[in-house]
């Protein structure tokens, strides 16, 4: 994303997951990103088909940027995709907004982007890759105009069961969108199994469990499990740097952090992960336990997000306050057990704070994987630090080192610190091992080529 600072021109890598993931993917294997461009300098920096070779300090594939209105910002993305999609496929009871003017923009955006992956497709064959939950309609609007596409997508988010889905005004033609896939992703295959149910009960179609498969009107879709994770070997490297640890020293200096048992959160803030909850459970924690009063500090890190919603404003209100209660409570002298930094953290200092941690609580009340806990494995070459990590996650199928807790329990939650803080080195060193052999074999690159071998399998 490029924004102006000042009258320069600088460029930020978003904090996403999804990036995350697929940048090292498209930098190894070249390609063309179609996305929207919503830096006020993304206009600036592309040439007139809308094109710009990036990283620009060392180009590796083409980013081709889309615009869009504010109008269609508004209700493509922050209305129809985050205010109902979004909520209805997170069970955390945050109820969805189904509105008319939204669906209509959605469905608009989708055949936008179609028309733009056509454009840039031509007459050529091609593999596209769609990512995530903006995009539902856009398989079947591809399939129809140019049906030779071989068309992937992958759903970052959770899928719902059949009952949750249900509520959704425009759920059939969801679904249809979707079936215009030839092979679409879950990170679990809990998630492949509640969307075929959803298909089974809505639409007239045929469902083979044994294949995982869905047919409708003689086109197949093939639905898959493939849990998604990082550049194990690339973070893995750089978070060993002579900057990060530079880095590192500058934290500790700054919030004043010596001799202090550290705790760690990084998150965008979204009611999706369950950040109050982490709060309460560190009340609960030195309330039970207050010989760690002035020898813990716990550090929630992360980027504001959405707050044009008003569930997201409130959000962040509620996590404010809650810090604000809980540190007029507990503090002494210069010390409060919880320090709330809101920027956005570029990758030397996210790295910084997960290598100063000797505890990572990633307390997700619904996730699709979250690659938060797997990025701080990634980071811990020293095979020190415990990893808190919330059952009702993707990640906590694969990182069974972890301590599992549910966010909702707020005592066992509290007890599980204790336990995390307290765990003996040997424990600690043995867990991590584990943890680190099982992100570093099933790295970014391994889910890639898995879709890519299902694909070549699926049309041998």
């Amino acid at each position: 994303i490029h924004n102006y600072a000042g009258e320069e021109i600088k460029y930020i890598i978003p904090a996403s997951g999804m990036v995350t993931a697929l940048d090292p993917i498209i930098r190894a294997e070249g390609g063309t990103w179609v996305a929207y461009g919503s830096g006020d300098a993304d206009k600036e920096v592309v040439d007139s088909k809308g094109h710009i070779a990036v990283p620009p300090d060392n180009p590796q594939y083409t980013l081709r940027r889309v615009w869009l209105t504010h109008e269609e910002e508004e209700r493509f993305y922050y209305g129809f995709s985050n205010e109902a999609l979004w909520p209805l496929c997170h069970i955390v009871y945050m109820k969805p907004k189904f509105n008319e003017a939204d669906w209509q923009v959605y469905k608009s955006v989708n055949q936008k982007f179609a028309d733009v992956v056509l454009e840039e497709v031509g007459n050529d064959k091609a593999f596209i890759f769609i990512q995530d939950y903006h995009f539902t309609l856009l398989p079947r609007m591809l399939k129809e105009s140019k049906p030779d596409l071989l068309i992937a997508q992958f759903w970052h988010i959770p899928w719902p069961n059949r009952e949750a889905f249900r509520i959704c005004p425009w759920g059939q033609e969801i679904l249809e969108g979707l079936l215009g896939n030839d092979l679409l992703g879950f990170h679990v295959q809990y998630h492949c199994n509640n969307f075929l149910d959803t298909i089974d009960r809505n639409l007239e179609s045929k469902i083979d469990y044994s294949k995982f498969t869905a047919t409708k009107g003689g086109k197949v879709t093939h639905v898959r499990p493939f849990p998604i994770s990082i550049d194990f070997d690339e973070l893995s490297m750089q978070a060993q740097s002579l900057e990060v640890e530079n880095e590192m020293m500058r934290i500790k200096k700054e919030l004043g952090l010596k001799n202090q048992i550290i705790g760690v959160g990084l998150d965008r803030v979204d009611y999706t992960k369950g950040i109050p909850e982490r709060f309460k459970a560190i009340d609960r924690f030195l309330e039970r336990y207050p010989e760690y009063k002035g020898r813990f500090t716990f550090i929630q890190a992360g980027t504001i997000s959405r707050i044009q919603i008003d569930d997201y404003r409130n959000y962040n209100d509620i996590i404010y306050d809650l810090m604000v209660e809980i540190n007029h409570k507990y503090h002494s002298g210069r010390w409060t057990p919880l320090r709330l930094l809101k920027s956005h953290f570029n990758r030397v200092s996210v790295q910084a704070l997960y290598r100063l941690s000797d505890i990572c609580i990633v307390s997700s009340l619904h996730d699709g994987m979250n690659l938060v806990a797997k990025e701080y494995i990634a980071t811990r070459s020293d095979e020190s630090g415990v990893l808190l990590l919330s059952r009702f996650t993707g990640a906590a199928e694969e990182l069974t080192g972890s301590i599992q807790i549910n966010p909702y329990a707020t005592d066992t939650f509290a007890d599980a610190i204790k336990t995390a803080i307290e765990m003996p080195t040997d424990e600690k060193k043995k867990r991590m091992q584990r943890m680190r052999e099982q992100v570093q074999e099933h790295n970014v690159y391994n889910w890639g080529q898995s879709i890519v071998n299902e694909l070549i399998k699926l049309h041998q």
